[in-house]
């Protein structure tokens, strides 16, 4: 064959049987299916933790919660688009978000709820942040507590002991 002959040929093309096409077809459904099933037992494992860590973070947002505040406001902004026509919504400490919509009904979404961890998840990320300022107010509401029963404590103290003072004199 001459250099202008090969240029011109053909490329070779190597025919596979159909039974060759078959097996490694059933044999690459065979292996899909095999990672499937993998995927399948650690969703269920995945699902099973996530769970726990639900349930740990809500009792936690609860003990965390109830000496500083009966609810937490989320902003709209920070809901799915599909909670569009919310007005207002709130997290209590038991982890219920309630949303109130712009016709006046209400809604109460259980966030613990399997159903509800994509809701629940934009809602934690709005809220954590602001346990910072609810710690902060609480500390300073503590502080000048502190400082008013602490000047009047004294004062109290002085004048109980000049009563203790005056009546055992008269005595």
């Amino acid at each position: 064959m001459t250099q202008e002959n090969l240029s011109r040929q053909e490329p070779l093309e190597v025919s596979v049987s159909p039974e060759r096409k078959k097996q490694s077809s059933l044999q690459e459904l065979v292996d899909s299916l095999k990672s499937t099933a993998d995927d399948i037992g650690q969703i269920s494992e995945l699902s099973s933790e996530e769970k726990i860590l639900v349930s740990q973070f809500f009792t936690s947002l609860h003990k965390l919660m109830q000496p500083l505040t009966p609810s937490i406001v989320v902003s709209q902004l920070a809901l799915p688009a599909q909670f569009g026509d919310v007005t207002q919504a709130h997290l209590d400490p038991t982890g219920h978000l309630i949303l109130q919509y712009t016709d006046g009904h209400v809604e109460l979404k259980d966030l613990s709820q399997g159903n509800c961890r994509e809701l629940m998840i934009a809602v934690v990320g709005d809220i954590v942040p602001k346990f910072k300022n609810l710690t902060s107010l609480q500390k300073k509401k503590l502080e000048n507590r502190i400082k008013l029963l602490s000047s009047i404590t004294k004062e109290v103290q002085k004048s109980s002991e000049a009563l203790s003072a005056a009546l055992s004199a008269n005595k």
